[in-house]
């Protein structure tokens, strides 16, 4: 099972700040991840619509949406952080 991590405001939008998920065989990248996630309805469809950017890191390392997972991976999603 991969564990998928909820960040700030993406937590709040989904209710959840984790939650384990077993990848089906067709789900081998970060986009494809997302477009599962996004299958499920609301709250998901809206959160990650692609209008507002959101920020991924696989094993704890930023990545990219063709970057490759697996069900041992950490996939946490986090929206930009800002600072001044």
């Amino acid at each position: 099972m991969a564990s998928v991590l909820y960040f700030a405001s993406l937590a709040e939008a989904i209710g959840s700040k984790s939650e384990q998920l077993e990848l089906p065989a067709d789900c081998n990248t970060v986009t494809e991840l997302v477009v599962l996630l996004r299958a499920r309805g609301e709250p998901f469809d809206s959160t990650f619509d692609g209008v507002t950017r959101i920020l991924v890191a696989v094993n704890q390392e930023i990545s990219e949406p063709e970057t490759a997972i697996h069900n041992c991976d950490e996939i946490a999603f986090f929206p930009p952080v800002t600072g001044g």
